[in-house]
């Protein structure tokens, strides 16, 4: 992921040195890292993000092939979605999904996981109970057309259609319009550069640690 390449360095401490002595470490600094600002109205505006549907076997490399001609742009796929754990807010594939279901459920893969409700409208089209509230299996309402019966209006949800609905949610994200693709990169850079406010500093792309094996004399 070319992502890294913007990640300042850090020295730290040799673990294997003896406890005196300061040698040291250079590595990537992961603890450094940007987020986009979590504003809905930012997230939502047209000019700047551009709605995408992951489609199956679609990964973050292919999405930036697709969207911004260069899969070593699938940091930016990942950072546009705001996705931090890509293993659990990435949706699988068909069939990693039916493996980590039927491995989380065993026999229970089909067995009922919730009841929720189906939408009922009386003869009027008028709406007297929207669908998808979680009930239980007795649940029943009053028939909007006949006073003397009652309706069930219960759908039962079993285990992989549940794992299924909530991978499905994944799919939809926020893509950063290509025209802009240049500017984040060049201003990603500059948040992420040190700068010389304290004794730890080097230079913009590089900093050290306190010897704190080091004893006082």
């Amino acid at each position: 992921m070319a992502y890294f390449k913007f990640l300042p360095n850090i020295e730290y401490l040799s673990p294997l040195d003896s406890p005196n002595n300061d040698a040291r470490v250079t590595a990537k600094n992961l603890f450094r890292r940007v987020k986009l600002v979590d504003n809905a109205n930012i997230l939502d505006t047209a000019y700047l993000f551009d709605k995408y549907i992951i489609e199956e076997g679609d990964r973050p490399d292919n999405v930036a092939l697709k969207i911004y001609g260069n899969s070593n742009f699938d940091w930016l796929v990942i950072f546009s979605a705001g996705i931090v754990h890509q293993r659990d807010e990435w949706p699988l594939s068909s069939q990693q999904l039916y493996d980590f279901a039927a491995d989380r459920y065993g026999n229970d893969l089909n067995a009922i996981k919730y009841y929720r409700t189906t939408e009922v409208k009386d003869s009027s089209g008028r709406l007297i109970l929207p669908a998808g509230k979680v009930v239980d299996k007795e649940f029943t309402i009053p028939n909007p057309d006949l006073t003397t019966s009652i309706l069930n209006p219960v759908q039962g949800v079993t285990n992989y259609e549940y794992e299924y609905e909530e991978n499905e949610k994944k799919r939809e994200i926020n893509l950063i319009k290509p025209t802009y693709k240049q500017k984040i990169v060049s201003e990603l850079a500059g948040i992420l550069e040190y700068k010389p406010d304290s004794s730890q500093y080097i230079n913009s792309f590089l900093k050290t640690t306190e010897n704190i094996k080091k004893k006082s004399p």
